[in-house]
């Protein structure tokens, strides 16, 4: 793993912690649906750039 990659993956995993954060205070469904968004474009960048 590199260094962006890890990172980009940490963000991500914070950002799902946000999510599950938000749902349970009950906060608008559009600001969890982007977090979501930035969570998943997170992730999904850090997997594809892993060197494996």
């Amino acid at each position: 793993m590199n260094g962006l990659s890890t990172i980009l993956i940490v963000v991500g995993l914070f950002l799902v912690g946000g999510i599950i954060s938000f749902a349970k205070q009950q906060m608008p469904r559009s600001l969890i649906v982007l977090l979501s968004i930035g969570a998943a474009m997170c992730l999904v960048a850090g997997i594809l750039r892993l060197e494996v």
